[in-house]
């Protein structure tokens, strides 16, 4: 039994009239008549009567016209179901991020517009570093991720997203933050302790707070560690060193903290959106093209 004996007998029923079933179907009226008689056959079953004036129902046909609607829906629901899957508007994204993403405005504005433009995909995010963030791509645990630069394995790609500032991180009362307004360079922090990420943690940001430093002289003499920025923001606060983190982190406005920009060349950071180069999913590709989009509508907004 193919489907399109279903739709003829269904056309059928509904007319109950060969000849405008046949218009409808785009089809000759004598191949219709042989398609149901049939369909009539393989069932073992008399759907329709036939007589010279009119054409009717039986009560096998009645019963097999409910059923064979919904066998066509359900058809119908299914080739709609692979379309949309095709078109990455159904499934499961699972998105990894620097803990970082959340304070700057690309990235929330961009996770709101990809849930406005796919309602039923299951969106998962995963707070990480960005090295864990790498190594769950590459086990295909993640399928997006949105890191700080790191050196990465040739199987995955990279778009930037944007560039901010880099920032000492100062409690409101240390002598660098008064009259520092406009700024001040990584040399003027050659004397403090620095509260920062482990090295084993692996975030981008910590090569680079020893590359600004050895660049001014020095190396940073790290008092105290801490595997969350929040944390590096309240260890300042309360007075145990100095740090250096994206100037995204202003957005959180702790009290007894102030934020000064390195005047350094270099001094800035990147946010990464990566995937693996050979990724085919139209959910992940969905998501990298509207983030990406996001990000560069943001750019030139700006002044």
């Amino acid at each position: 039994m193919e489907l399109r004996h279903l739709r003829y007998f269904i056309a059928v029923a509904e007319e109950l009239h060969f000849g405008r079933a046949a218009e409808q179907l785009g089809i000759s009226q004598p191949p219709l008549s042989q398609q149901i008689q049939a369909l009539e056959d393989e069932i073992g079953a008399r759907l329709l009567e036939r007589t010279n004036r009119r054409v009717e129902l039986t009560e096998a046909g009645r019963r097999f016209l409910d059923e064979a609607r919904q066998v066509l829906a359900q058809v119908d629901k299914a080739v709609q179901l692979a379309r949309r899957a095709h078109r990455g508007e159904l499934g499961e994204l699972k998105v990894g991020f620097t803990s970082s993403a959340p304070f700057t405005s690309t990235i929330p504005r961009s996770i709101h517009a990809f849930r406005q433009a796919y309602p039923e995909v299951h969106l998962e995010l995963h707070e990480m570093s960005s090295a864990e963030t790498v190594k769950a791509l590459l086990a295909d645990s993640l399928q997006v991720g949105v890191i700080r630069p790191l050196a990465l394995p040739e199987n995955l790609v990279a778009v930037e997203l944007f560039n901010e500032p880099l920032v000492a991180v100062l409690r409101a009362d240390h002598p660098l933050a008064q009259g520092s307004e406009e700024g001040i360079a990584i040399a003027a922090l050659a004397e403090e302790p620095f509260v920062f990420f482990p090295r084993t943690f692996g975030t981008g940001l910590y090569d680079q707070l020893l590359a600004l430093a050895r660049e001014a002289g020095y190396t940073p003499r790290i008092a105290q560690e801490a595997s969350e920025a929040m944390t590096i923001i309240g260890l300042v606060s309360a007075g145990l060193g100095v740090s250096v983190l994206p100037a995204s982190f202003r957005r959180t406005r702790v009290d007894g903290v102030v934020h000064r920009t390195l005047l350094d060349p270099g001094a800035t950071t990147a946010v990464w959106l990566v995937r693996k180069r050979a990724e085919r999913s139209p959910l992940a590709l969905a998501f990298v093209d509207l983030v990406t989009r996001e990000a560069a509508a943001l750019r030139d907004r700006k002044p």
